[in-house]
C-alpha cells in the first residue's frame, strides 16, 4: 500500500450492515508512500495506522 499526503483511506465496515468510514493522510511516515500513516478521521479522532487489508487508498483528487 503506497498513499501521500491528501490521499483518503476507505476503512470497510467489519461486519454486514456497519458503514465504510474515512480518514485524510496527513503525514507519510514510512518510506516511499508506505505505512505507518498520521491520519485524521471523518470523526476529528487524529491517528497513526498501519492499515490493514480491508483499507483502501483512495488517490487525492
Amino acid at each position: 500500500m503506497r498513499a501521500k499526503v491528501g490521499d483518503r483511506l476507505r476503512f470497510r465496515g467489519r461486519q454486514v450492515g456497519m458503514p465504510d468510514h474515512m480518514a485524510e493522510v496527513t503525514e507519510v511516515l514510512g518510506e516511499n508512500g508506505e505505512p505507518p500513516y498520521r491520519v485524521v478521521h471523518d470523526n476529528g479522532h487524529e491517528a497513526t495506522i498501519y492499515p490493514e487489508s480491508d483499507c483502501v487508498v483512495e488517490p487525492r483528487g
